[in-house]
């Protein structure tokens, strides 16, 4: 039993193919190795078009007994559909053996949501008196402006800002790019940021010349530090959520929606591939649902 071959091949159609993040393949790539290990333990010397149902049920029996969470489970299942589906699609198997395969019933987790005024309570609790807090305060109107994941927001590139039509251009996941539109407040922020701090920068790494948000040596931002500074504005606006950068993206997806925008297009905005993705900030606000029922239905009119 050598799935290596295989394996190898729909690595490759994975990356080349279906252009998915580095982590994402890696991931789908040890998922499949989890089912060779199981078989190996089993003593199951099956070949790969002798694969049948049965078999991948029991797989997923073992992983629950392992105690695998639900979303683990859940991934791995989504790791063994795409292969089989790119066999048949090579023709290197007749039939899909994951066809009636179900996974775990996931619940959706409610993402935090910062209310408009605490949007507002965080910008004003940044301390604009050095330099950092310009930085700061434009990355705030970044984040909340356009929906970034901070992935995008670290490596968002100047040349990349169109200020005269209003939009920045990212590159998401899967290497994916798409255009966003961006307030004038955000722009604003930038503007200042890059004309009164960025500018004088005399030590900017030479790699680091076309991104916008730098550290105080010259080179982008990590993860780590894009977060820390978000905790840090938020303790200081004496917010009590939990808030972090993703929590500006989820602000901005669910007050667009509250705002009445279409949810395709906050869809294309956030870069979901799924609209079932985007449809959890529609559960975020009952109250609000509650009153655009009773506002424009035409049952409850006059």
């Amino acid at each position: 039993m050598n799935w290596l071959p295989y394996i190898n091949g729909f690595e490759s159609f994975l990356m080349l193919e279906k252009s998915l993040a580095e982590n994402t393949i890696v991931a789908y790539k040890s998922d499949l190795e989890k089912l060779v290990s199981f078989f190996q333990i089993r003593e199951l010397n099956k070949g790969i078009e002798e694969i049948h149902a049965g078999d991948l049920s029991d797989f997923i029996i073992y992983l629950n007994k392992l105690g695998l969470g639900e979303r683990t489970q859940a991934r791995i299942i989504s790791a063994l559909k795409t292969f089989f589906k790119y066999l048949v699609m090579e023709d290197i198997i007749k039939n899909d053996p994951t066809t009636l395969l179900e996974g775990p019933k996931l619940q959706r987790k409610i993402p935090e949501v910062l209310s408009y005024d605490e949007i507002q309570q965080m910008m004003t609790a940044v301390d604009l008196s050095h330099e950092q807090g310009t930085r700061n305060r434009a990355i705030l109107e970044v984040l909340y402006a356009s929906g970034l994941r901070v992935s995008e927001l670290i490596n968002l590139r100047i040349s990349n800002i169109y200020p005269e039509i209003g939009f920045i251009r990212v590159i998401g996941k899967g290497n994916k790019e798409r255009i966003i539109p961006i307030g004038q407040e955000a722009l604003k922020h930038i503007q200042l940021y890059i004309e009164g701090v960025r500018r004088r920068q005399n030590n900017i790494d030479p790699a680091s010349q076309d991104i916008l948000f730098l550290n105080r040596r010259g080179k982008p931002l990590s993860r780590v530090m894009v977060f820390l500074i978000v905790k840090n504005i938020a303790q200081a606006a004496g917010i009590k959520k939990r808030v972090s950068p993703h929590t500006f993206r989820h602000s901005f997806a669910t007050h667009l929606i509250e705002g009445g925008a279409d949810l395709k297009a906050v869809q294309d905005m956030l870069g979901h591939e799924s609209i079932l993705t985007t449809e959890i900030y529609t559960h975020l606000n009952a109250d609000y649902l509650k009153e655009v029922i009773l506002s424009y239905h035409p049952r409850n009119k006059d």
